[in-house]
């Protein structure tokens, strides 16, 4: 098994779902946390100037979903066969989504933009949520073939981040996303990387 380096900012965001996924595996990893501070130095040595990268076996890779996906796929956890796989690529995708919602807000530095970025984004996102809910009611508590997937993973990551991000539940009327949030946090090796992770704001 390759011993892996993880690198991202000091924060959840889209270095979690990696986080979760390496952690799950059982995986060897040396979880690098770069501060703001630091990033202007390392910037132009990431292959794309972009955070995350995955190092192992001498190469250093980029892109959050693809290092995402390989991972998921290493770990069993891309469904049975090609459409479930495909169900799981469009989940992650629609994370996302929701997930840039939010990312407009903070990277805004407009305050007369701010206000409207964040209406938007209220109004919004129960639209995703409620999707979700249903998807996770229809598969037996998860988003893809009634058992545990990257999606489910990807889910919990971003929206931990929200909550953080927004200083609310956003979850506490969905209590399918609600028991899959929680089920995704006791899986006994994920558990065991939250105790241990460093504490951040976001």
């Amino acid at each position: 098994m390759p011993s892996y380096k993880l690198t991202y900012f000091d924060i959840t965001a889209l270095g979690e779902q990696l986080r979760y996924l390496l952690s799950y595996g059982g995986a060897d990893f040396e979880d690098c946390r770069i501060s703001l501070e630091e990033w202007p130095q390392l910037k132009s040595k990431m292959p794309m100037e972009q955070l995350p990268t995955l190092e192992f076996d001498g190469k250093v890779y980029h892109q959050g979903r693809a290092i995402g996906r390989y991972l998921a796929k290493k770990y069993n956890l891309y469904g049975d066969d090609e459409l479930q796989a495909l169900e799981i690529d469009y989940n992650v995708d629609d994370i996302e989504d929701w997930r840039a919602l939010f990312a407009k807000i903070f990277h805004e530095t407009d305050q007369s933009l701010m206000a409207k970025h964040k209406a938007a984004v209220f109004e919004r996102t129960p639209f995703f949520l409620g999707k979700f809910e249903e998807r996770a009611k229809k598969n037996g508590g998860y988003f893809v073939g009634g058992k545990l997937s990257w999606a489910d993973l990807h889910f919990t990551g971003i929206a931990e981040l929200i909550n953080n991000f927004t200083q609310r539940n956003n979850l506490e009327s969905y209590p399918a996303l609600t028991k899959l949030y929680g089920t995704v946090r006791s899986e006994p090796k994920i558990k065991a990387y939250l105790e241990k992770r460093p504490k951040t704001a976001l």
